[in-house]
C-alpha cells in the first residue's frame, strides 16, 4: 500500500522527518539541498517521483524566509517531476500571526503564504496548531489541521495533572477555546489572563479571571516566542496564590533571550513539541520536548490511504 508513499525533508527539521519516515516504514527520499554562491536555494530530487504521493516535511521557522523559499522551490521541483499528489507537512506555519488586517495598510501574511504554496504546486496541507483556525480558509485546497493538545493532555495526565485542583489558564482572551478544550480533557477548571499588547512581542498583564489560589496552574498557548507573556502570566498567577505553574506551548520559537527568561521565571516546567527543532543552546532543564512524529505519521498514513484524519480527534471534538 505504501509503495507510492514518499517522504521528503526540508532543512528546517530533518530529524522530525526521519522520525516520521521510520514510523511509516519508508526511507526519506534522496534530495540535494544546497546554495549557489550568491545564496540562492538549489534543489535537486535524486530519485523518480513520477506518480508518487509525496509529503514534504518543512516547518517555516527561523530563518523563516529561507525555509519558506526552500519549501516553494521543493514544491516546484515535485510538480515538474510529475508527482501524483504533493502534500505540504508544515508542523509550524510561519507568518501566521498576521492573519487579519487590524490597522490600515497592514498585510495579511498568512494568506500570502497560503497563496504562494498553492501556486508553487501544493495539493494539500497538513499542519499542527495553526495560530488561528481561520487560516484554513485561506487555502483553496484541503487542509488537515492537527491538534498537539492531545499529546500534551496525555503527558499531563501521566504526570498526575488531571483533577479539580488543576486550573488550565489561557494567557489571553484569544486563547480561551484552546484552553477550554484542554481543561475538558483534564477535567480541570479554567482561568484567563487578561492583558494588553502595546506593541508586537510585548504584553502587560492586567488581571487574572478565575480562582487559582492553592492550585496547580497549566498555561496553554500555541507559540512561545520571547517568553515574555508566559513569564509575566506565571508571575501574576503566583502573586494570586497559585501553588505551582506549568506552561504548555506547541511551537517553541524561543527567540532572543527567551530561554534565560523562562529559566528565572516561576514556571516549574515548560512543555513544548518538536514542530520546531531545538538546537542545544535553546535547551534547558525546564523545557520538556514531546514529539509530534507519531501524530504526523498517523495522519500521513490516513491521507495516503484516503482514510479519515478527523477520527484521530473524535474523542476530543
Amino acid at each position: 500500500m505504501r509503495q507510492t508513499l514518499r517522504i521528503l525533508a526540508g532543512s528546517s527539521n530533518p530529524l522530525l522527518a526521519e522520525a516520521i519516515a521510520r514510523r511509516l516504514g519508508v526511507p526519506v527520499s534522496r534530495m540535494l539541498l544546497s546554495r549557489f554562491s550568491d545564496g540562492e536555494v538549489r534543489v535537486k530530487i535524486e530519485e523518480s517521483l513520477r506518480g508518487m504521493d509525496a509529503f514534504v516535511v518543512q516547518s517555516t521557522c527561523s530563518p523563516v524566509n529561507e525555509h519558506v523559499m526552500e519549501l516553494l522551490i521543493i514544491l516546484d521541483a515535485l510538480r515538474r517531476a510529475s508527482a501524483r499528489r504533493i502534500t505540504c507537512v508544515i508542523p509550524y506555519y510561519g507568518y501566521a500571526r498576521q492573519d487579519k488586517k487590524v490597522k490600515p495598510r497592514e498585510p495579511v501574511t498568512a494568506r500570502l503564504v497560503a497563496d504562494l504554496l498553492q501556486y508553487a504546486g501544493a495539493n494539500r496541507i497538513l499542519a499542527v496548531d495553526l495560530h488561528a483556525e481561520q487560516i484554513q480558509g485561506f487555502f483553496n485546497i484541503p487542509v488537515d489541521h492537527l491538534y498537539a493538545r492531545t499529546l500534551i493532555a496525555d503527558h499531563l495526565i501521566q504526570q498526575g495533572f488531571h483533577d479539580q485542583d488543576v486550573v488550565v489558564v489561557s494567557p489571553d482572551v484569544g486563547g480561551v477555546p484552546r484552553a477550554t478544550a484542554l481543561a475538558e480533557q483534564l477535567e480541570a477548571q479554567l482561568a484567563i489572563v487578561a492583558k494588553r499588547r502595546p506593541e508586537p512581542n510585548k504584553s502587560e498583564v492586567l488581571t487574572v479571571i478565575g480562582e487559582v489560589r492553592g492550585r496547580t496552574c497549566v498555561m496553554i498557548d500555541d507559540i512561545i516566542d520571547t517568553g515574555g507573556s508566559i513569564a509575566a502570566g506565571a508571575e501574576a498567577l503566583k502573586r494570586m496564590g497559585a501553588e505551582k505553574v506549568l506552561a504548555c506551548c506547541t511551537h517553541a520559537v524561543l527567540s532572543g533571550n527567551a530561554v534565560d527568561r523562562l529559566a528565572v521565571s516561576p514556571l516549574e516546567q515548560v512543555i513544548v513539541t518538536d514542530t520546531i527543532a531545538l538546537p542545544p543552546e535553546k535547551r534547558s532543564p525546564k523545557i520538556n520536548v514531546l514529539s509530534v512524529a507519531p501524530l504526523l505519521a498517523e495522519a500521513i498514513d490516513r491521507i495516503h490511504r484516503d482514510a479519515s484524519v478527523s477520527e484521530l480527534f473524535q474523542p476530543y471534538l
